[in-house]
């Protein structure tokens, strides 16, 4: 009897091994699904470092505008230059290139480009639908264009007030100053927007430019229309 025992309680070769392929075959599955999830993770993970360090910021802009001397490159060169640079605005967050704007990230360059420099790279780093923007905005009652003009600088003043508390600098007057003076405010008023601008130095195109883009982003919101009716 006990010879017998041991023979029933005993597994024998092929039934261990028939057992433990059962056990393989049914765990393989979420073995697969864990390798699965895993490999989804590490996609995922390298993705986003990846569009991280590829993110345009005023930062990195600055950091560029810094590491080159635009004076002292050749003709062909310095052309190449300043459309790099203009590439890396237009690829920017409407927020990045508003922080840039303030913080002149591109005034030392600026300083040192030749007037029909300064018209190509300010034209080219304008936004997309910047013609359409200057041409609804003459489009709107004289109270309406006001109102909007009013929301735009008090976007710029509390992007301004925020950036100043992040510890950034903002700097006042030159080229790319982030507020028109009120003579401007009222030429353009008076004038319009689109003959002002059309009519305006590169110099004083710059100085409109983070309004402009303001003034945009305002419209495009509807704001000025909702407030309208």
């Amino acid at each position: 009897m006990a010879r017998q025992g041991v023979r029933i309680g005993t597994c024998q070769p092929a039934c261990c091994g028939y057992t433990a392929g059962m056990m393989s075959q049914r765990w393989r599955p979420v073995w697969f699904s864990v390798l699965a999830v895993a490999v989804v993770w590490a996609v995922a993970m390298a993705g986003y470092f990846l569009a991280k360090n590829s993110k345009v910021t005023a930062e990195k802009v600055n950091a560029y505008v810094q590491s080159v001397d635009l004076s002292k490159l050749p003709a062909s060169d310095r052309a190449k230059a300043i459309k790099e640079l203009a590439d890396r605005i237009n690829a920017m967050s409407f927020e990045e290139r508003r922080k840039a704007r303030l913080e002149q990230a591109a005034a030392k360059w600026f300083d040192q480009m030749t007037e029909a420099e300064k018209g190509a790279f300010i034209e080219a780093t304008m936004p997309t639908g910047f013609t359409q923007m200057l041409n609804a905005f003459e489009q709107m009652p004289e109270d309406q264009r006001r109102k909007t003009i009013n929301d735009a600088l008090k976007g710029l003043r509390e992007a301004e007030a925020k950036i100043q508390a992040a510890g950034g600098e903002i700097n006042q007057g030159g080229p790319n100053a982030p507020m028109v003076s009120p003579e401007l405010q009222e030429k353009i008023r008076t004038v319009g927007l689109a003959t002002f601008y059309a009519q305006s130095s590169a110099q004083t195109k710059a100085e409109l430019a983070p309004v402009l883009e303001e003034l945009q982003r305002v419209m495009e919101s509807g704001q000025p229309f909702h407030n309208h009716r």
